[in-house]
């Protein structure tokens, strides 16, 4: 039994010949503006407020 990619599964890491690897630091910033849940904070907040002021 062969799976689709059993012919490169094995292959070393490709590594640019013309371009410097980006640190992780770079690359961790790249996504460190993304918000999945854009608003939740806000909603966990109001919500909480509002069972505060419910006791």
């Amino acid at each position: 039994m062969t799976n689709d990619y059993d012919d490169i599964i094995n292959l070393p890491h490709h590594v640019s010949k013309h371009h410097p690897q980006m640190s992780i630091w770079n690359r961790a910033a790249q996504f460190a503006p993304f918000a999945a849940l854009t608003g939740y904070d806000d909603a966990i907040k109001d919500a909480t407020q509002e069972n505060l002021e419910r006791f």
